[in-house]
């Protein structure tokens, strides 16, 4: 199994709060031979925090257009909501050239009109959902508008509607699990993106609070694949260390990820990097993108479990990692099918 893992150190480490870090775990997507993506939740409910699990038959909900005041350093926070609204909407309408820059100005306009009544009087009920960005677009003059309001009408009021709710799980536990397996392929994108926002939320209202938070995203090439979703993944990742997050990427499915116009801004903003066993053809791209020897390579050719390549500034080691099987974190966290069923009679 091939794995890449991006480490990011905060530029002003904050010291924590009452001696602890508030961390965000994101879920992997299934498929393929990647590992179950379920397999963080008994880890995170064995430590009493919180598994939110979105999909189309869950109760649980998280809303897109949720804000707090910290969320942007600048004098007006929806500046930078604005920015992750048009990405939002981008992902939805869809199209090689994103969104026209009429439809760009149309929905910026809607994005301030919706959040008047929320800023004039900041309670949970008064926050926006989607629908009201949508009614909002469908009064405006312009046909642009209403070309963004018929491709959100789905998410809306149409079969995929999941995200037009007001958050109503807790948000705030000191170890948040966002569980997106059972989203479809139509929706896995958005949800990543979406989650990504909630976490930003988080990172600021921590950084108010003296708080650094530790964000753990899987499947990371998925948001760096689509060019409207990439670019505002790159800011988020590099406003994160700039706000004390410590974000870590992980993937499996390095061409991909290698096949981002981004990809260079994630390195460079990547204090570490960890390699494990690499396909053939993922090593190539590797050895030219890292500048890796054909002798460290070798370190992740066929390599066995819990051996790779640890990249720190710019020291390469090799490095061995026997994880005890004994310890009950083994016992949670395994993901091999004959373990998975032993633990569970346990």
């Amino acid at each position: 199994m091939s794995r890449v893992s991006f480490y990011t150190r905060p530029y002003d480490r904050l010291e924590p709060y009452d001696g602890k870090l508030s961390r965000t775990v994101l879920r992997r997507e299934s498929g393929g031979n990647t590992a179950d993506p379920a397999d963080y939740s008994p880890l995170v409910n064995r430590l009493k925090g919180q598994v939110i699990k979105i999909s189309p038959n869950s109760t649980q909900f998280i809303n897109p257009m949720d804000i707090n005041a910290n969320y942007s350093e600048e004098d007006n926070p929806l500046s930078l909501k604005a920015d992750f609204i048009l990405s939002l909407c981008e992902l939805v309408v869809g199209g090689k050239e994103g969104l026209l820059p009429v439809e760009k100005t149309v929905i910026d306009r809607c994005v301030h009109l919706i959040y008047r009544k929320y800023f004039a009087n900041p309670c949970p009920e008064n926050m926006p959902i989607l629908e009201d960005l949508y009614n909002a677009l469908l009064q405006q003059d312009e046909k642009e508008a209403h070309h963004v309001a018929t491709a959100l009408e789905i998410y809306v009021k149409g079969s995929l509607n999941l995200f037009n709710h007001r958050t109503n799980v807790n948000v705030n536990n000191r170890i948040v699990c966002y569980d997106i397996k059972e989203l479809g392929k139509q929706m896995k994108k958005l949800g990543m993106l979406i989650v990504q926002d909630q976490v930003w939320g988080r990172v600021t209202a921590n950084r108010s609070s003296g708080k650094s938070t530790r964000y753990y995203m899987d499947e990371m090439h998925l948001l760096l694949k689509e060019e409207q979703t990439a670019a505002y993944s790159v800011e988020i990742w590099k406003r994160f260390r700039k706000w004390g997050g410590i974000p870590t990427g992980l993937t499996q499915n390095v061409k991909d990820l290698l096949s981002s116009r981004e990809v260079e801004n994630i390195f460079e903003n990547s204090d570490m990097i960890i390699m494990l066993n690499q396909a053939a053809g993922d090593r190539q791209i590797l050895a030219k993108q890292l500048n890796i020897s054909p002798h460290q390579l070798s370190y992740v050719t066929h390599s066995g479990e819990g051996e790779g390549l640890l990249f720190f500034g710019n020291v390469i080691l090799p490095f061995v990692d026997r994880f005890p099987t004994d310890l009950e974190l083994y016992r949670i966290m395994t993901t091999k099918l004959g373990e998975v069923s032993e633990g569970a009679q346990k």
